[in-house]
């Protein structure tokens, strides 16, 4: 299959994207991490996961290079501060996060953390390539990279919003999970229209969407929808890719290689999952306003992420890590006391006045 319109994923020299043989991962000695207690768990696809999961696109090196040492630590930083949900995608690193997320779970054994992959973005976005062999074939090479026999929910990773209205798809996901190939499948979506779609349909377990301080619209309809229907939702991109962290400034820069460099104006993908879709000097303006609204002792990044937390309807929200400190960060805004009232109308204060114009219509 070709490497055609990747998002969340870079093409290396000499890698192969449909090229097999893998090896099923092997065990590396770690010191086994310690499991507490006390993250807030949710129900998601027969699962109860952490409200504050683990988002693994940076360790598949597209954020910038990640060894693997350092992407092992961040797994065990992050599990070990009670996060139960991880999440990556067959393209992230063309594998990569899944092999080393593989690697982890076979050092050990019984964990308990559910794993959510993606699919559909190793072809060009047309919907005839979403065909029952081609999703199988994607299956078997997230299975391997992984090391399981059953993935435990599998998502299609922004497809083609025509996919949506496609029966065929739906049919063979549920004959995919009748042969035991994955527990449950859900979306990963682009707009809230399509959230919207994809909740209606019967077998969907999960849809995964853009929500943070800079992109509320999904608070209007999709969170509603997917209580009523009993579905989960997956908070994706919850810091603007690293906007809401308060870290950066009009001097700040980024790797070549980084997708904050290379697709700022979406020249590589959909521009929404970078920054949010917010332009980067607007969203410079709106974290500096949001910043007076940051309870003592939490940083911008973990005020970001406790909004998250809760919104009602809200399963799990999946902030990035590229190193140990910003695992156990984010884990720590899980034990932030739920905002107050006051700190819920600055996020809507901040949105309308710097952020609505940019993206509420796009998405």
């Amino acid at each position: 299959m070709d490497l055609v319109h990747r998002p969340f994923a870079v093409v290396r020299a000499g890698v192969s994207a449909g090229k097999r043989g893998h090896r099923r991962p092997t065990a590396r000695p770690r010191p086994a991490p310690a499991y507490p207690a006390g993250m807030e768990q949710r129900a998601l696809a027969g699962h109860e996961v952490s409200v504050v999961g683990l988002g693994t696109w940076q360790l598949g090196s597209d954020w910038g290079d990640v060894d693997e040492d350092s992407a092992l630590d961040v797994l065990d930083a992050a599990i070990g501060a009670g996060v139960t949900f991880l999440d990556t995608a067959d393209v992230y690193g063309d594998g990569r996060s899944e092999r080393l997320i593989g690697r982890w779970l076979a050092a050990h054994p019984g964990s308990g953390v559910m794993v959510a992959t993606k699919m559909g973005r190793r072809v060009e976005q047309r919907v005839e390539n979403y065909s029952s062999d081609a999703m199988r074939a994607w299956n078997d090479r997230s299975r391997e990279n992984l090391g399981v026999d059953t993935l435990d929910l599998v998502q299609l990773h922004c497809p083609p919003t025509a996919l949506y209205a496609v029966d065929a798809v739906f049919d063979d996901l549920d004959a995919m999970v009748a042969e035991g190939r994955m527990a449950a499948y859900g979306v990963s979506v682009e707009t809230c229209d399509e959230a919207l779609t994809a909740i209606a349909r019967p077998n969907v377990a999960s849809v995964q969407i853009i929500l943070n301080a800079l992109r509320l619209k999904p608070l209007e309809r999709v969170l509603p929808a997917a209580a009523a229907a009993g579905v989960g939702i997956i908070a994706r991109v919850p810091l603007a890719s690293g906007l809401l962290s308060g870290r950066y400034d009009e001097t700040t820069t980024f790797a070549a290689d980084d997708h904050r460099t290379y697709n700022r104006h979406g020249e590589a993908f959909d521009v929404g999952e970078t920054f949010s879709g917010v332009p980067y000097d607007v969203g410079l303006k709106a974290v500096r306003a949001l910043s007076t609204a940051v309870p003592a002792g939490a940083t911008t990044a973990q005020f970001a992420l406790r909004w998250i937390i809760d919104q009602p309807g809200v399963t799990t929200v999946i902030p990035g890590a590229r190193n140990r400190e910003q695992a156990l960060a984010n884990a720590s805004a899980a034990g932030l006391a739920p905002l107050t009232p006051e700190a819920l109308d600055a996020v809507r204060s901040v949105y309308d006045e710097y952020v609505r114009a940019s993206v509420h219509d796009r998405w």
